[in-house]
């Protein structure tokens, strides 16, 4: 055990009180350390799992193919090509364990503990349970501990959510990472380490996870696309068996329907998409810690909001005076400034004592010469002096209840106080007059006032369709005055209506929620297939935060709560999260367009393979062609991650069975193209062999981007002009395609009159295909929306 220093002070413990080293040493050794236990993966098997998903198999299996047929080039592209997608993916996702490592830091590093009959100050680690630990002004509480003796003021605002100190007497509980506000006590500790109610929070920070909506898609159209074209595969391969095709013909055959069926750009696609709008996002005042928080917000229907310092300013105001029969608000304000502390930190006291500067002081008669600060024990703080005429004058400051002990009470008083009270004001009452004559003068409501953006907030999330819920650790009475003055919807629920059954439309309202029901309630709403969004500022928010699809911590937020959240607001307020929405639903718009051309490619190529082979008897694809058609089409076409896009009204979704049922039957759309032209080439233009294989390249090179231009816009092709990066990427596509086959590179040479004849053929597609893409994708709900919000090029 580290060596103790001793506590020199008059005042020793009681040799009942605390327990032995021996004993501490042993609780020590059965309930372990006081301190948050932290796991943190190692790195490397970090990267070994970016190996490990459909997509990364699929390239595995194309490489280990290429590389039995010594075809060690194409091979070293493909590894080059999943190396890319791998690297890209480890290195912008999110940090890992940051949140636990900030809880960790919250924990006092000492404590004075009560040790074989002595005060001495140690690691808050070796705490144990049965410890007796002292609480003074300005210290943290080390463990969670019952108080003894004595009485303090205790900020638990980052733990529990409330807004104001709450006062901790004999029999009080006391929770780690707290603040001692005010006053002294003697606690005996009852919980440490990961028991705690600060260390349960860290531990659901630890196991909270969310299943990602973007993994989800990825993971989708992968399997989609491997059940299909799968399917195709193995038909293609049966032919070849039965037309007696050479054994070595049938492993390339197989290669190239590897090859084209393999989404080698998706993943890269999705994060190349998170990254810009977490540029755009990052201007607007809104940092990604997890760059998939840049889907997530897209789909993300109900926001669970906590209310201090989220919905609210976290800021103590004076929100109504009631003066008494005799004396009017400025000078209510005025005496209670009086018997307020000044510079000791206490909230209550700051806040009045502004609110009296700003009224003016007509009470500069009165000279104090005592003051008595707050006392947890008599819940009262008070000032003696002289008024004007010299006369002795005492001020009173604190509860009613105590107060009507002490001053003459008018019959409405308590009426008053208790309908201030139920408008979910903090109520102080004052008193004043000769020492022995005080009467009650008038009440002081305080509250924590709502952000002056939090109603425009609810609102324009409402008309998004995104429903907001408040969950706070505050009273009932404060959680709903709020919740009705920024316009939160809703029932006012305990959490006790917490369950699998629960609907965010039945209640806008949970209070005196702590930590691990935040989180069971973003849980209990992803169980019903809702996305969520999570909003807070503290500690007790963390592992909600981490929980939810969308984690946002304000500006104003703990380090805890910035590194549980997917998302950080860096600017007062709250209008980054409207930003987050609605530039998540454009880049989703984008990505359904990306994801759409790529299952309608990938499905037409294997059934172009397969097709071709029964019409002209050979492969009309090489294996080689099919890994320039990766790197020509597959990643050029990322450049839609760029293009102008609009937001629906509503929260977007991936359905994906629909999706690629419209991939399948405008891949016969584009198959049609694709086969007509190989019927030109073949019987009109009389090419066999390699041109032919040459001729099938440029004809999907070709298709493709008729088929890029005519999908990403809902409306006519010609309606909206395509961004300069989607430009420049078709025009390297289609020139790249061009000059190797024009030169002869890697395939058999072409005349410019068939290339040029082809070109022609792919513009009548495009105009063909431009009048069916809208009714097959409205069969479909692709991409179904209501009014567009917004238009911008990135």
């Amino acid at each position: 055990m580290t060596e103790a220093a001793s506590l020199k002070q008059a005042d020793e413990p009681q040799a009942s009180l605390g327990i032995s080293s021996a004993e501490a040493e042993r609780r020590l050794r059965e309930f372990g350390p006081n301190a948050v236990a932290e796991e943190t993966p190692a790195r490397w098997r970090l990267l070994l799992a970016k190996f490990w998903a459909p997509v990364p198999w699929m390239l595995e299996a194309t490489i280990a193919l290429q590389l039995a047929l010594g075809e060690v080039l194409e091979a070293a592209v493909v590894a080059f090509l999943l190396l890319f997608n791998m690297l890209l993916g480890f290195f912008q996702e999110s940090r890992a364990n940051a949140a636990l490592a900030a809880l960790k830091r919250q924990l006092a590093p000492t404590a004075w503990v009560a040790r074989d009959g002595a005060w001495v100050r140690l690691p808050a680690a070796e705490i144990v349970p049965g410890d007796a630990v002292r609480l003074r002004l300005g210290a943290v509480v080390p463990a969670d501990a019952r108080v003894l003796t004595g009485e303090v003021l205790v900020d638990q605002s980052l733990l529990t959510g409330e807004s104001v100190p709450v006062e901790a007497g004999p029999g009080s509980q006391v929770y780690a990472g707290a603040l001692i506000r005010c006053g002294e006590a003697i606690a005996e500790v009852t919980a440490t380490g990961a028991k705690t109610f600060f260390g349960r929070t860290a531990e659901l920070v630890r196991i909270a996870h969310a299943a990602s909506s973007e993994q989800k898609a990825v993971f989708a159209a992968t399997r989609n696309l491997a059940a299909v074209n799968g399917t195709i595969a193995v038909l293609l391969i049966a032919y070849a068996v039965f037309r007696a095709f050479p054994p070595s013909e049938l492993v390339r055959l197989a290669l190239t329907a590897l090859l084209a069926s393999v989404p080698v750009a998706l993943p890269a696609t999705f994060t190349l998409s998170a990254a810009l709008t977490a540029q755009v996002l990052a201007r607007r005042g809104v940092l990604l810690t997890r760059l998939s928080a840049a889907h997530e917000a897209a789909t993300m229907d109900v926001l669970c909001s906590d209310k201090t310092g989220t919905l609210t300013q976290n800021v103590l105001a004076v929100a109504a005076v009631v003066p008494l029969p005799g004396y009017d608000r400025t000078r209510v304000l005025s005496l209670a400034a009086l018997a307020s502390s000044e510079g000791d930190g206490d909230p209550i006291d700051a806040t009045i004592r502004r609110a009296a500067a700003a009224d003016g002081n007509p009470a500069s008669g009165i000279s104090i010469e005592r003051f008595v600060p707050f006392d947890p024990t008599t819940k009262i703080s008070e000032a003696f002096g002289r008024d004007a005429d010299g006369r002795e004058f005492r001020i009173v400051k604190g509860a009613l209840q105590a107060l009507s002990a002490l001053a003459a009470m008018p019959p409405d008083a308590e009426e008053m106080a208790d309908k201030l009270a139920r408008e979910g004001h903090r109520v102080i009452a004052v008193a004043a007059g000769p020492p022995k004559s005080l009467q009650i003068v008038g009440l002081v409501a305080l509250s924590d006032p709502p952000r002056e953006d939090s109603a425009r907030l609810i609102a324009e999330l409402r008309a998004l369709g995104v429903h907001t819920v408040m969950v706070t650790g505050d009273s009932m009475a404060t959680a709903i005055a709020i919740a009705r003055k920024v316009g939160i919807e809703g029932g006012a629920c305990s959490p006790e209506h917490i369950s699998k059954g629960l609907k965010p439309g039945e209640c806008g309202i949970f209070a005196r929620v702590v930590p691990e029901e935040k989180y069971r309630l973003v849980t209990a709403l992803q169980r019903q297939g809702h996305v969520v969004g999570m909003c807070g500022d503290g500690a007790n928010d963390a592992p909600a935060l981490r929980q939810a699809q969308i984690g946002i911590a304000v500006s104003s937020a703990t380090d805890v709560a910035k590194a549980a959240a997917a998302m950080v607001l860096t600017k007062p307020g709250l209008t980054g999260i409207l930003s987050a929405v609605r530039e998540g639903r454009i880049a989703f718009q984008r990505l359904l367009i990306y994801t759409l051309n790529m299952l309608v490619k990938k499905i037409e190529i294997v059934l172009f393979l397969a097709v071709g082979l029964v019409l002209t008897g050979q492969a009309v694809m090489t294996p080689v062609l099919m890994v320039i058609m990766l790197v020509t089409n597959d990643f050029l076409s990322m450049s839609l991650m760029t293009d102008r896009a609009v937001a629906d009204n509503l929260p977007s979704r991936w359905h994906m069975r629909g999706i690629t049922a419209a991939a399948i039957v405008l891949g016969m759309v584009k198959l049609g193209f694709s086969i007509t032209v190989l019927i030109f080439a073949r019987w009109r233009w009389g090419l066999v062999g390699e041109p032919l294989q040459t001729l099938a390249f440029i004809a999907l090179v070709f298709g493709n981007q008729a088929l890029l231009f005519t999908l990403r816009e809902r409306r006519r092709l010609w309606s909206s002009r395509p961004s300069g990066w989607v430009l420049a990427s078709s025009a390297t596509d289609v020139a790249l395609g061009s000059v190797l086959a024009l030169s002869g590179t890697l395939m058999a040479p072409l005349p410019w009159r068939l290339l040029l004849a082809v070109f022609l053929a792919a513009v009548a597609f495009a105009l063909i295909l431009d009048q069916l893409k809208a009714p097959v994708m409205s069969a479909f709900r692709v991409g179904r929306g209501n009014d567009r919000l917004l238009a911008r090029e990135t």
